[in-house]
Order: C-alpha cells, then sequence, then structure tokens
C-alpha cells in the first residue's frame, strides 16, 4: 500500500519539492478536511527526529506531516491505517523527504539565496483555499485552514519559501538536460533486444511440513510478522429514517385555505388567450414606421426584412405576462391590443424597436373554483408538507445538537432503528465481498468515519422528502488480528514460510547444477521432489513492455540478468521460488536516423533530471551533515499508531 504513495509523486525530484510541502498541497485541496494530530515536542528520546546542518526537524513538524502523507495516500486508498503506513515504511520515507526539503533551504540560506516576503505572500494568495466565496483572499479561510492543517502562519510561510529556495537552486540546475546521442542509440537498442531462456517455479506447497507448529512456533511466527495480519479500521451505522409519514401535523388542505389560494392567484384562472406572432426587431422608429407602412400596403414581411438586412422569428403560442418579460410590457401592451393579422404599432425594448405581425389568437376560458380545486389542494398539500417536514428536522437536529441519543429521537418519531454490520472507510461490508450498503448510508460513510461514537448526526436524504439520523457504534480500531482468531491461517502461513526455506535450498541446487553444464530443465529432474515443468522463453523487450504493468516477476528479472546467468527470485507471500536461466541475448543494430532514438531521448529526459535532482540533493546533505534521532522516530512512531 505504500507503493501508492510512492506512485503518487512518481520521483524523487517531486517528492523533495511536494512531500515536504504537504501543507501546501493539502491547502490546495482545501475542501477536504486533515485529521488533527496532537503535537509530539516531549517524546521519549528527545524534541527532533533529525538535525539538519544546524537546523532540526522537530517532532511536532514531522508527526504533522506523516498526518498529511497519510491523508494524501488516503485519496487512493480510503482504508489505509497509521498502523499500515508505519508497517510499510512510510514513517520513514517521509522524514527522508523531510531531510531532503531542509537539506535544500538550509544550503540555499547558507549561500544567500532568499525568498521575500512579498514573493512568499504572492505564493499564499494563489492558494485556491485562502480565498472566500467572492474568489478573493479571505483572513477567515486562511485562518480555519491553518487550523484544519495544526500549522501555525510561521510553519506556512517557512514551507512555502523552502519550495521557493528550491526552484531557485534545483531547477537551473536541471534546465537543458538529455540524454547523449549515444547512451539514447544504446537504451533505444534494448527496446529491441530478444532474450532466450527459461523459467521454473518451486513451490512451497511441494515441499511445506505436513504437521502443525507447537505454540512456541507458532507465536514466534505471528510476533515477525503481525503487521502481514491488520485489519482495518471497522464502524457500525446505526440509523433511522423519518419523512413526511413521519409528521405529527394534519397537513390536509382545508376549503377556506383553498379558497384563499384561489383569491390570490385568481389572475391565473381568469380568461385569457395566447398568440402566436411574427417579429423583426430593428434599431429606429422610422425603420419599424415604414416597414410596418410598407406591409399594411401589401408587403411580405418577410421580404421586406431581407431588404433591410434584418430576419424575423416566429414566437409563440405565449401570454401577454411571458412575452412582456422577454420583451416589454410596452412590446406586449402593443401587440395584444393588435387584431390577428396586422401589425402592432411598434414599440421599444432594450434590444430596439419591435414590428410584430400577429399570426394567430387562441382565448382560453376562465376556470372557476370547483374546477382548480384539486390542483390547488395538491398544490396547498405539498407546500404544507414540505413546511412541516422542514419544522420537524429542524426539531430533530436541534435535539442532536443537545445531546439527545438517537433511541430516544427514534422513540419519538415511532421508527425503526437500523445497523449495518462493521464496515470499512471504503464503504464496504468487512469480510463479505461484494456485499453493498443500503444506499441511503452510501454518502454517509466518509462522516461517519470521522465522528465520534455516540454522537448522532442528521442528514438530508431525499430533498424534502426524507431524511436520516445516524451514528457511529462498536468502532474497532485497526489492529494486528488476534491469533487465536486466525489460527488456522498462521498455522497455514507458518507452512508455507517453512516450506519456503526448503525451497530455496532446492533452487541453490538447481542453480548450482546448471552452472556446471546442465540444462535448467534438466537439473529440475534430478529432484526427489516432484517440480512443476520449465517454462522455455523466446521473447523480445517490446513484447515484454506490451503487456503494460502486469510484467511477471520472472520475465522482469530474465531482462535485467546478464547472458549466461541463473538467479533465483522469491515469490510473494512465500508461495515458493523462481529459478531463470538467461542462455542468449540478441541486440539488432539501429540506424543513427531510427525515429525510435529520438523517442528515446524525449522519454529519458525525465529520469536524466530525477537523477540530477537526486544527487544534487544528495551533495546538499552530504555538505550539511545530516543526523537521525532513531529514538525520536520510534517514539513518534508508536504514539501515532496507538502502541503507547
Amino acid at each position: 500500500m505504500i507503493s501508492i504513495f510512492r506512485n503518487f509523486f512518481s520521483s524523487k525530484l517531486g517528492l523533495s519539492l511536494t512531500l515536504g510541502f504537504l501543507g501546501l498541497i493539502a491547502f490546495a485541496f482545501a475542501s477536504s478536511d486533515v485529521a488533527n494530530q496532537a503535537t509530539f515536542g516531549g517524546v521519549s528520546g528527545g524534541d527532533r527526529v533529525a538535525v539538519v546542518g544546524d537546523e532540526k526537524i522537530g517532532n511536532a513538524d514531522f508527526s504533522r506531516a506523516v498526518a498529511n502523507a497519510v491523508d494524501q495516500v488516503r485519496q487512493e486508498n480510503p482504508t489505509i491505517t497509521l498502523p499500515v503506513f508505519a508497517a510499510q515504511g512510510g514513517f520513514e520515507e517521509v522524514l527522508e523527504q523531510m531531510i531532503d526539503r531542509y537539506a535544500i533551504g538550509v544550503y540555499a540560506r547558507k549561500y544567500d539565496l532568499r525568498a521575500g516576503e512579498n514573493l512568499v505572500n504572492s505564493e499564499i494568495l494563489k492558494i485556491p483555499g485562502f480565498r472566500g466565496p467572492d474568489g478573493n483572499f479571505s483572513q477567515q479561510s486562511f485562518q480555519e485552514s491553518l487550523r484544519r492543517l495544526n500549522m501555525n502562519e510561521a510553519m506556512l510561510r517557512r514551507e512555502i519559501g523552502d519550495s521557493l529556495l528550491a526552484r531557485q537552486i534545483i531547477l537551473p540546475g536541471l534546465s537543458g538536460a538529455q540524454m547523449p546521442q549515444k547512451f539514447a542509440m544504446r537504451y533505444a537498442s534494448l527496446l529491441r533486444e530478444r532474450r532466450e531462456g527459461s523459467v521454473a517455479f518451486i513451490p512451497s506447497a511441494s515441499f511445506a511440513p505436513g504437521g502443525d507448529p507447537n505454540e512456541q512456533q507458532l507465536s514466534a511466527y505471528y510476533e515477525e510478522n503481525r503487521g502481514d495480519y491488520i485489519r482495518p479500521e471497522r464502524r457500525v451505522i446505526r440509523y433511522a429514517m423519518f419523512g413526511v409519514e413521519n409528521l405529527d401535523t394534519d397537513v390536509t388542505p382545508t376549503d377556506e385555505e383553498i379558497a384563499a389560494r384561489y383569491e390570490r392567484d385568481r389572475a391565473l384562472y381568469a380568461v385569457s388567450e395566447d398568440r402566436t406572432i411574427t417579429q423583426l426587431i430593428v434599431p429606429t422608429q422610422d425603420a419599424a414606421n415604414s416597414i410596418r407602412d410598407r406591409v399594411n400596403g401589401g408587403a411580405s414581411l418577410a421580404s421586406v426584412a431581407r431588404e433591410a438586412g434584418f430576419s424575423t422569428t416566429q414566437i409563440g403560442p405565449i401570454n401577454k405576462e411571458d412575452y412582456g418579460n422577454q420583451a416589454s410590457d410596452a412590446v406586449a401592451t402593443a401587440v395584444f391590443a393588435a387584431s390577428r393579422g396586422l401589425i402592432a404599432q411598434p414599440a421599444r425594448s432594450s434590444l430596439g424597436w419591435h414590428v410584430v405581425r400577429v399570426d394567430n389568437v387562441t382565448s382560453i376560458a376562465g376556470r372557476s373554483l370547483a374546477t382548480v380545486t384539486p390542483e390547488i389542494r395538491e398544490q396547498l398539500l405539498q407546500e404544507k408538507r414540505a413546511f412541516a417536514l422542514a419544522d420537524l428536522s429542524a426539531r430533530i437536529e436541534e435535539q442532536v445538537d443537545s445531546g439527545v441519543a438517537l433511541s430516544q429521537v427514534a422513540q419519538e418519531l415511532e421508527v425503526e432503528i437500523s445497523s449495518t454490520a462493521p464496515i470499512t472507510a471504503d464503504g464496504q461490508i468487512y469480510g463479505v465481498p461484494g456485499a453493498q450498503l443500503p444506499p441511503q448510508l452510501v454518502g454517509a460513510v466518509n462522516t461517519a468515519f470521522q465522528m465520534d461514537e455516540g454522537e448522532p448526526q442528521l442528514a438530508e436524504i431525499a430533498r424534502g422528502t426524507t431524511f436520516m439520523i445516524f451514528e457511529v457504534s462498536d468502532i474497532t480500531q485497526s489492529a494486528a488480528a488476534p491469533l487465536d482468531e486466525i489460527r488456522e491461517q498462521i498455522v497455514l502461513s507458518w507452512r508455507l514460510a517453512e516450506g519456503a526455506e526448503l525451497a530455496r535450498a532446492t533452487a541453490d541446487r538447481v542453480i548450482e547444477r546448471v552452472g556446471a553444464n546442465s540444462s535448467l530443465a534438466a537439473a529440475m529432474g534430478e529432484e526427489e521432489t516432484p517440480l512443476p515443468p520449465v517454462d522455455e522463453l523466446n521473447i523480445n523487450r517490446q513484447q515484454l513492455v506490451a503487456q503494460g504493468q502486469q510484467i511477471p516477476p520472472a520475465l522482469a528479472l530474465m531482462f535485467s540478468m546478464a547472458e549466461g546467468t541463473t538467479k533465483r527470485l522469491e515469490a510473494p507471500n512465500d508461495l515458493g521460488w523462481f529459478v531463470v536461466d538467461l542462455t542468449d541475448i540478441e541486440t539488432p543494430e539501429i540506424a543513427a536516423n531510427d525515429p525510435i532514438i529520438a523517442a528515446s531521448r524525449q522519454q529519458l529526459r525525465g529520469a536524466i533530471g530525477d537523477e540530477l535532482a537526486q544527487q544534487m540533493t544528495r551533495a546538499m546533505r552530504q555538505e550539511l551533515g545530516v543526523e537521525t534521532n532513531s529514538a525520536a522516530l520510534e517514539a513518534v512512531k508508536r504514539q501515532m499508531t496507538g502502541e503507547i
């Protein structure tokens, strides 16, 4: 899982310039909250995890960087926890990148490079998380963001200043970095390289002991490998749904309310008419009158408009009010005063003077109270339900905020409380692959994993109609599974581990025979234990690359070996050992003008820059001197992972 963390930044340069400023990165994603970790200024082993030159990396700064790093990893892996992060080497990775960042900053200041206050200010103003609703810098947003990240302004300014110094000292050294032509030709030729050899697999299961380990062996194996059995944090969500069916007031509209609404909206039900019209808009009143006179004299409105360089538009059916909103009240009054087939008196809107012909008139009869009563009743019912539900939800929210228990609220609403099975932070039901949460809970998972136990919250599920009140119970922290609960799994793993040792010894014997001029297949055949057949391979590098990120480890090894060598490779999870024998390498010559050379130079440009950045940073560290405090590092790790 820590590979996600490494891949997220993709290069050492990216880490040097980015991981050291995780607070700054988090501000750029200020819409998300970051876990507020406690400071560790007084942990045993000192108040610093490292010293770069004459500047210390304090425990508090280090723990904050770790918390922010974990938050970044959670963008791709929501179930990552601090114990898992620690077990995968995350703490050490963060410390290395902090040392790099400090080294660049200290080195730059040593040689009088500066990041002035005004330059830092300009960088702060660019950060979206510091802007208010109007898009401008907001002091309130600035302070809230700092609090969320457990930072003060001085820390932020230091990190931004160091990032600016890194730009000054690192980036100029990378300008113009290119792979030399001969190197690029060699690399390009490797892309067409063909390798021939064979691969054997020696499974641990073939050598695993049949009996069970004793308690001492089992406990020792479990303690040594307990990091492999860490379970994610699980939480149970208890929830209750309520809606219009739980209203405690009568929302049925009365006859008086219906009559009052009819009187209020009488104009909507009065006699009216819709009109279909053809119009054109001209800039002056004289032009409008001229067009009207010509049309009244028998000319076609469309032809007159074309001659004048205008076009007509047909509108409708439309009523007077809607047309007035489109044009203007004056234009609507003139149009609805004209008879069918005639040109209305020209009138003006903000767009110009309207010349309008009335094409059709549709009269709409008025509607009585009795006719529209069902329509008004349904309208009032929906309105009263919405108001009553809003009032009910407000009362429930007030109760929740005052500490009333979920069970009391559910009892008052006369609704049933439901509970989920234990779920993980990615919304999966723990231990039940493929099981789905109820749809109404999907959006609540992220909030649920930030809540304290027994503190209910209210959520709106369907706007204005359905609400949910929910709380978290039975929080199970991330930890290694107890030995008694996974005894069978540990026994199986122990057997595979024991078998893996014997499989390794077998691999060593096979390699020794191959070194004595035996083929890999013949060397495997001399073993007493039956083993899988050997795979013969003849493949070029382009075929290998075509497999994308799913390249088998044994194939990857074969393309990194020297011709005529035999090597072993451990399979994951103690499943066994591969033996790879490379017999022949064929590298074709390529022309100096082959397009693959230019493509290779472009591809390798980033790698060259990364390598130069690493070397520059390493040289700075060496000149300044770096001391790490292992005791403080372990103390911070224990405290953040809950081991003490």
